[in-house]
């Protein structure tokens, strides 16, 4: 028997390693396996009866995909999900940017061969093909925002050879960097966080202007005004800016010392302000729990002010929310929780002190607010785009608005859920948003992709990571697999014949 056209294994072709990595009959279908050619360590499967091989690291966070859920080609990241075709390494489904690299495969005799190009050993992930801009070509597409919804869709055009012109305009000061690493690992720096190099975007002719905003978009004469007061026309045009994070609006807000994260530039910030000082952080949100959770090693104290009982009550429920709380609590976080803060007190200007609904007064250094975003829209205002009463842009599932040529993706976007009957659904997520750009720049090329990914988000509290994926708002019962006070369980969201669930 014979599969593939992978090189017999004798040895000739000096820029491959060849090595038998196992018998015929080892792996039934359905079935993978972690083996090695040349101390480089590949993800063997196979499937209706013939093997494939890829790298076998997520080419997100390097997780490793022997411990991942294979499913028909598709081997899923035990992580965060991102999914890989087996056969092609391509990635069908994020996190993540790069593909899988894929390897030859040869049965002979019983024994299963894999053959690895010297030059990729010790790669475990892949750039798939991308054109570049093409001299006359005069069709112009711009992406408005910096997040992953417009990288995405940047390089979806390339690879599916799209020719003309791509600018992606961001009011960051850096190219794209891995937002969700913010509010987990704040003291990171900008290089780390990367998602591509700067050079990247030059040898794809992907333009990228920082530190520069949309204030206006006229869909009739098809152009963008900047915040430099420069006037820029498009072709086709995407809106993925995100959004923002929602101030306090209390007094002394506007005091030195509180702070929100929503750059590169906020993390450092407060990293720096907070180590060995008192920190208060206002919101039990995620992003809020994460921050407390970063801090609670690093700051003198840290204090946590929610509105509900629990943190994530209403997202996760009362038992979830009692024991992260009590996770932080062991790391001396305290929680002022059903309380709010009323006002801000300082001395020569800088923060001092926070008062609580309840009464009480905390002393502080640094305040931090996490207490939910709003969409950036407002740039929309006069070009009849379409907004809900939450300023979330109106897409459908082809990521289209209601003006032709102008297409929507990411947290700013309202958009038809599949898996909750075209629910339409405002989702924060780093995966959708991915699969947004993906499914957007497709669209714009006329292949006519809907929207179907399932959101998948995850979270990190002292090193305990807890994944949710589904959309159970709604929900009117809760089924628990383990014990939620052991910390290593799952949670079934369940509403009518709906299904959402969360691991930890």
């Amino acid at each position: 028997m014979s599969q593939g056209q992978g090189q017999a294994p004798t040895g000739q072709d000096q820029d491959q390693v060849t090595g038998m990595v196992c018998l015929e009959s080892e792996l039934q279908d359905g079935q993978m396996k972690e083996v090695e050619v040349d101390e480089q360590k590949i993800l063997l499967v196979r499937t209706q009866g013939l093997y494939s091989a890829v790298g076998s690291k997520c080419s997100h966070y390097g997780a490793p995909l022997i411990k991942g859920a294979l499913v028909r080609d598709r081997v899923r990241c035990p992580f965060h999900g991102a999914c890989f075709n087996i056969k092609t390494g391509d990635i069908e489904e994020y996190p993540g940017l790069d593909c899988l690299p894929s390897y030859k495969v040869k049965v002979e005799d019983g024994k299963v061969y894999v053959s690895v190009n010297k030059k990729s050993l010790k790669v475990y992930k892949r750039v798939k093909d991308m054109s570049c801009r093409v001299s006359g070509v005069r069709h112009t597409i711009l992406l408005i925002g910096g997040g992953p919804a417009s990288l995405l869709c940047a390089e979806t055009l390339r690879q599916n050879r799209y020719e003309g012109r791509i600018v992606m305009v961001t009011r960051d000061t850096l190219p794209p960097i891995d937002k969700p690493k913010l509010s987990k690992a704040m003291h990171l720096e900008s290089a780390s966080l990367l998602l591509r190099p700067t050079d990247f975007f030059q040898q794809y002719d992907i333009e990228l202007w920082t530190q520069k905003e949309a204030v206006s978009v006229n869909p009739v004469e098809k152009t963008v005004k900047l915040n430099d007061g420069s006037l820029h026309y498009y072709d086709q045009l995407l809106i993925s800016t995100g959004c923002r994070a929602r101030p306090l609006s209390c007094p002394g807000s506007e005091l030195e010392g509180v702070r929100i994260l929503q750059s590169y530039e906020d993390a450092k910030e407060i990293h720096l302000s907070c180590v060995g000082k008192k920190a208060v952080v206002v919101g039990a949100s995620f992003i809020g729990m994460e921050v407390a959770s970063y801090l609670a090693d690093k700051a003198a104290s840290v204090a946590m002010v929610g509105n509900g009982s629990y943190p994530f009550e209403r997202s996760l429920g009362p038992e979830i929310g009692k024991m992260t709380m009590q996770m932080l609590e062991e790391s001396k976080v305290k929680f002022y929780m059903n309380d709010g803060v009323v006002e801000i007190r300082g001395e020569n200007g800088k923060v001092k002190e926070v008062v609580l609904k309840s009464g009480a007064v905390v002393e502080t250094d640094v305040v931090i607010a996490g207490i939910g975003v709003i969409p950036n829209s407002d740039f929309l205002k006069e070009s009849q785009v379409e907004v809900d009463s939450r300023k979330a842009v109106i897409i459908d599932k082809f990521m289209r608005t209601n003006i032709p040529n102008v297409f929507g993706a990411g947290d700013v976007t309202s958009f038809p859920l599949t898996i909750r009957k075209d629910q339409r659904v405002n989702i924060g997520h780093w995966q959708l948003a991915s699969a947004h750009g993906r499914v957007a720049a497709l669209n714009m090329l006329q292949k006519q992709i809907k929207i179907d990914s399932v959101p998948f988000f995850w979270t990190v509290l002292l090193g305990k990571s807890v994944r949710y994926t589904g959309y159970g708002e709604g929900y009117t019962e809760i089924i628990f697999k383990g014990k939620v006070e052991e910390r290593k369980f799952l949670a079934f969201y369940i509403k009518s014949d709906d299904l959402s669930w969360l691991q930890m």
